[in-house]
């Protein structure tokens, strides 16, 4: 009131267009710093814009925070190298004739991690079209389960190599 904004008399509680939009435009800008920080939308934006948890928000929320942890875990290295670099925060060994931002990675990188999903996927289809007999059905399904759990083992056992981590070194104080 003492701005001008609103009469004498109205509350901000009975202005339901000016909440929607404020409502909308807080959530929006949420999502725009999430997306620069996390590189997914922010969660729990249904709450923000109508007050209420909606099923699709919280399916919305699961699928974001399953892109976060891919992107943070096996993606996210040079996030943190160009934050280093824009602020300063790091050195580079002038001895090292081979840049620290580049790293050759081997072929389990890449075929590890489809053998697996492949194998998966083939353990659910055997499981959905099963075969002539049980014992096929189960075999099959024993098979690629293994397959499946021996690549995720392979995979968890050489876990380090897989995370995308920082490359520049931080700067000694």
């Amino acid at each position: 009131q003492r701005l001008g904004v609103l009469h004498v008399g109205q509350r901000i509680e009975e202005q339901a267009d000016f909440e929607k939009i404020y409502k909308n435009a807080w959530a929006d800008n949420a999502n725009a710093c999430a997306k620069q920080y996390a590189g997914t939308g922010a969660l729990k934006t249904d709450y923000t814009r109508t007050g209420k948890r909606t099923q699709w928000g919280l399916i919305m929320d699961g699928w974001n925070s399953l892109i976060r942890y891919y992107k943070n875990n096996f993606s996210d290295g040079f996030r943190q190298d160009a934050i280093d670099l824009f602020l300063g925060n790091y050195s580079v060994d002038e001895v090292e004739p081979a840049s620290p931002l580049h790293v050759n990675k081997d072929w389990k990188f890449l075929a590890l991690p489809i053998i697996m999903v492949v194998a998966f996927s083939m353990c659910i289809i055997c499981l959905l079209m099963a075969g002539d007999t049980w014992t096929e059905t189960l075999a099959y399904v024993l098979f690629w389960g293994s397959a499946s759990f021996g690549t995720f083992a392979i995979i968890l056992y050489n876990g380090k190599d897989f995370v995308d981590a920082p490359k520049l070194v931080q700067k000694e104080k």
